[in-house]
């Protein structure tokens, strides 16, 4: 297992054609993906597919990670970094709904912002999220991002939070 980040309480993994079918059932419930824009894989097979061909780490040597619990192993979603077209780094995060409300985004976004500005010495990153998805800008405010501007994502109309590598040190315990 490639574990690329540990935090107090989870594994932050490279994500492998095995991840499959958590990859299917994440993107299955529709209040997950409610705020996405993206649509359920019709297959597991097609989600292998997916993550066979996923290759943000050899591109650009960082990606979403498999967000696996330290106590049980039990896959809790996705987080990471993701180089966009625009070149710019989106932070992001996706967990399974009976996981939300554990803290979790906050513990793995802190330590994927962590990684992107003392490991990858990024000098910004970015976070958006739908216009209605207000849990998400609780996330974006607690791990230090500052609303940036308005954006258009899928059809809906986003928010972008920024933070930059001489932001990062004033969110830091």
């Amino acid at each position: 297992m490639e574990v690329v980040i540990e935090t107090e309480r989870f594994l932050l993994r490279e994500l492998k054609t095995t991840d499959a079918n958590m990859f299917y059932s994440l993107n299955l419930d529709p209040e997950v993906t409610r705020y996405t824009g993206d649509t359920a894989f019709h297959s597991i097979s097609e989600a292998m597919d997916f993550l066979d061909n996923y290759e943000d780490y050899e591109l650009h040597g960082f990606g979403r990670w498999a967000v696996v619990s330290k106590t049980d192993s039990d896959a809790w979603g996705w987080c990471g970094l993701h180089r966009r077209e625009d070149g710019s780094v989106d932070m992001g995060y996706r967990l399974f709904q009976e996981k939300w409300g554990k803290g979790c985004a906050t513990e793995v976004g802190q330590a994927c912002v962590k990684y992107a500005f003392e490991i990858l010495e990024l000098p910004e990153i970015i976070a958006e999220a739908v216009a209605e998805n207000a849990a998400s800008f609780r996330v974006m405010d607690r791990l230090g991002f500052k609303y940036w501007k308005d954006g258009q994502d899928n059809g809906y109309k986003t928010n972008i939070y920024k933070m930059t590598k001489n932001d990062y040190p004033s969110q830091q315990d």
